[in-house]
Formats: structure tokens, sequence, C-alpha cells
């Protein structure tokens, strides 16, 4: 996907176990979509994880001031997404992807099969307004927050 493509459709559940339609925030909100390989690697949590969580949780009152929602989107389970929402406090939906067909869509797959990681900022027209790929994890909430107040302006 890149930018100007029209965002694929899709359908994933969130930790909470509410079903999460792209298609539905079309002409209301722009989407951020935050692809990542996955909460817990090799039995014990991934910094880089942890850090771009807490870098988007910086931003995230202004993000939501852009009238957007945000969503990460990894391989794992609803009840493993679940848990490291509730372990790390995170504000925002967490979206399971087991079957791995939006994450490849998307963000593309690395060799050990999981999400590269990779941002995807969704206008409300539904096209893809806006990719990161090389994602510096400290940096990205205000990098994901200054591509919304653009494209808002």
């Amino acid at each position: 996907m890149h930018e100007g493509d029209t965002a694929p459709d899709f359908e994933l559940v969130a930790n909470n176990g509410e079903k999460i339609r792209l298609s539905s925030f079309k002409g209301k909100k722009n989407v951020v979509l935050c692809f990542y390989p996955k909460n817990h690697l090799f039995m014990c949590p991934s910094k880089k994880v942890f850090k771009m969580a807490q870098s988007v949780i910086s931003a995230y009152d202004d993000i939501l001031k852009t009238d957007s929602v945000l969503f990460a989107i990894s391989v794992d389970t609803v009840d493993d997404q679940a848990a490291f929402v509730a372990q790390y406090t995170i504000p925002y939906l967490h979206l399971s992807d087991t079957s791995k067909d939006v994450c490849k869509k998307y963000a593309g797959l690395n060799l050990a099969g999981l999400a590269k990681r990779s941002t995807f900022v969704v206008g409300k027209n539904g096209i893809i307004q806006k990719v990161f790929h090389n994602i510096d994890v400290e940096s990205h909430g205000k990098q994901i927050a200054q591509a919304l107040s653009d494209l808002n302006n």
C-alpha cells in the first residue's frame, strides 16, 4: 500500500472484543493504523513495542484532537492484545489479525511471518494519506500527530 491508494476495508476484533470495520469511519474520522510484529517476542516484552506505545500514548490527546482514531494491529490473539493493553494501560484499541490477511495487505510480513513495523494514516475519504516505514519508535507519536495536523490544514 502506498500514499494515494484506497485503503482496503477490513474487520478485526479489538482487545475489548469489539469488531472494528475500517469503512465505518469513512466520512467521519481519519484512521491511523499502527502495524507492529508482536506484543511479546522470545518470552519477554519487546522494548520497541513498549517504547512505541509510550510514544503514541504521549501524543494521544493531540492525535484525538485531529478528529482521528488510532488502532494498533499485530498477529497476536485477542486475549494477548487484552493482556498487553491492560499491562501497559494503553488507551487505544489493539486489533488482532491472527489470519495475517490485513497485515499482509498493508504492512507486509517479515521473514518470521510477523507484520513489518509501519503506520498508515487513512483520511476521512478512505485514501491513504501518509505511510511511515522506517519508524523511530521514540518520536513516532509526534510524527503521527504532525501528519494528522498537516492533513487537517
